[in-house]
């Protein structure tokens, strides 16, 4: 059985196909390849069975290349250049003159410090690169978009982690309160009993089916708060607080930058909750880039520079 006429081709026949187009020569091709030039003759016959075409033809001057040839040319350079991408190794990641567009998914209450010390530092390291960060809301399946391609790893934290994803811990938060400074609890102090009835403000959740740690302490004690607002953004905490008299249970570096800025107390949660935990996972198809692994670097040591704040 005769095989069709791409299953033919080998790459010895394209470095040849190549060289006598380029050469436009049988016996400066034989040279330039190491090989006798009736070796080189009866390769170019055969390509002329595969293709259907003469490929150079003879003139005045030497060989003509066809037209066909000429489109060969182009095709066979390029094929060239793929089996060289996959036989050897990538070119080495440098971040400095790197153009890559970063995909990173994160929380928007990360917003307020890690994600600007993410953007510096690359800015300081890969002036040219592009970051999108993707915000995670219930909405938005990242486990997927990790998949896929359409994020190169994501930060937040989570009570369930996907088994399947590879993760790192970056660091851990305490819980605590802000409320507006002039608010009683502040003078007097905030009970668990002021904490159950007072209204509080709630960010929305970002994950299906999400239930967080206060809620889940509080449950373990037969309690429930009363969550008068939910918001989407944590841009608007600060302002909401120092308008009215709510509360909202967050992480301490949140609270502490916004405090300095705002007419706002950070207090102690006045039950045991454990700290708040953050991770960054990314997917086992990018587990081995280059680029993926420098910008996994990249967030650890924005995450340890703002736990050191």
């Amino acid at each position: 059985m005769t095989k069709p006429k791409q299953d033919q081709l080998d790459t010895h026949l394209l470095r040849v196909l190549h060289t006598l187009l380029s050469e436009r020569s049988v016996t400066r091709a034989a040279i330039k390849l190491g090989q006798s030039q009736p070796a080189v003759s009866n390769t170019l016959k055969r390509l002329r069975e595969i293709t259907g075409d003469a490929i150079l033809v003879r003139s005045k001057n030497g060989m003509t290349v066809t037209l066909r040839g000429e489109e060969l040319f182009v095709l066979a350079k390029q094929g060239l250049q793929i089996i060289d991408s996959i036989a050897n190794p990538p070119p080495l990641f440098v971040p400095a003159s790197t153009q890559r567009v970063f995909n990173l998914g994160a929380p928007d209450y990360l917003s307020v410090l890690l994600i600007p010390a993410i953007i510096e530092k690359i800015r300081t390291q890969a002036p040219h690169a592009s970051l999108v960060v993707h915000a995670l809301n219930a909405g938005f399946d990242y486990v997927a978009a990790l998949e896929n391609g359409t994020l190169d790893c994501v930060i937040g934290n989570w009570p369930d982690l996907p088994a399947h994803l590879h993760l790192t811990q970056l660091f851990e938060d305490e819980v605590v309160c802000m409320i507006h400074q002039n608010h009683p609890v502040v003078k007097h102090g905030l009970s668990l009993k002021h904490y159950v009835e007072m209204e509080h403000l709630a960010p929305s959740p970002y994950t299906l089916g999400h239930r967080n740690i206060i809620d889940n302490a509080l449950t373990a004690l037969g309690l429930k708060r009363k969550i008068h607002m939910t918001i989407p953004y944590f841009g608007m905490v600060p302002q909401i607080l120092a308008k009215t008299d709510l509360i909202f249970t967050t992480s301490r570096s949140f609270a502490l930058q916004c405090a300095k800025d705002w007419p706002i107390a950070v207090l102690p949660v006045p039950l045991a909750i454990p700290k708040m935990q953050f991770f960054m996972l990314w997917h086992e198809r990018v587990h081995a880039a280059a680029e993926v692994q420098w910008l996994r670097r990249i967030v650890a040591e924005a995450a340890t520079a703002v736990v050191a704040v």
